[in-house]
């Protein structure tokens, strides 16, 4: 039996329900409650995104039933730096079509957007986790640029105002640890003749 033959399309309003289902099933897969998802999907949310000029996506297709997605967001590499660039925000493959051509459909169509809009490179953020998705995206030529961890605000005031001036517990610990150490060498030069002198 031969593979599939996939079909990419351009999301537009004829497409929103479909693109829809296939994002409730890839946040259901990520871990959120299908409830949560529903309610996601459903707020308008997606629908006024998808209408957006820096924003575009595609949905492929096999045997007629939507498989898998890419949206892509106009944008530069850098904000120093305004060379335009195609940003892959979201790459999705139901499970059981993974490995049968459906991301490399969806990523031949990112690339053939990207030149449209005359921009020389594509970029993507993959979970440092995700090792299949790095090995997926290695072998198709995208490098490792930066690695960009994420902090909420509340947590880095937190962790910078621990770094500035220790609490309590902290100023304990390092004094007791001071006294075992002084305690240490004590005990060392009372037993050591060579140190003792």
């Amino acid at each position: 039996m031969g593979r599939s033959t996939v079909s990419v399309q351009r999301v537009d309003e004829s497409l929103h329900s479909q693109f829809i289902e296939l994002w409730i099933t890839h946040r259901i897969e990520g871990g959120t409650t299908p409830e949560a998802a529903q309610r996601l999907a459903l707020d308008g949310t997606l629908r006024t995104a998808l209408q957006r000029n820096d924003i575009c996506a595609f949905i492929a297709s096999v045997d007629g039933r939507p498989r898998g997605y890419v949206v892509l967001a106009d944008s530069t590499r850098s904000l120093l730096v305004d060379s335009p660039c195609v940003s892959i925000d979201m790459l999705y493959v139901h499970p059981e079509f993974r490995r049968q051509g459906v991301g490399r459909a969806l990523l031949t169509a990112a690339s053939r957007y990207a030149d449209r809009q005359g921009c020389e490179h594509l970029a993507s953020a993959v979970p440092a986790g995700d090792r299949d998705a790095n090995r997926f995206f290695a072998r198709l030529g995208f490098a490792p640029e930066t690695v960009r961890r994420v902090a909420s605000a509340a947590t880095l005031q937190r962790k910078l105002a621990g770094e500035t001036r220790p609490g309590p517990q902290r100023v304990t610990l390092d004094l007791l640890q001071r006294r075992r150490d002084l305690r240490s060498r004590t005990r060392a030069t009372r037993h050591d003749p060579k140190i003792a002198g």
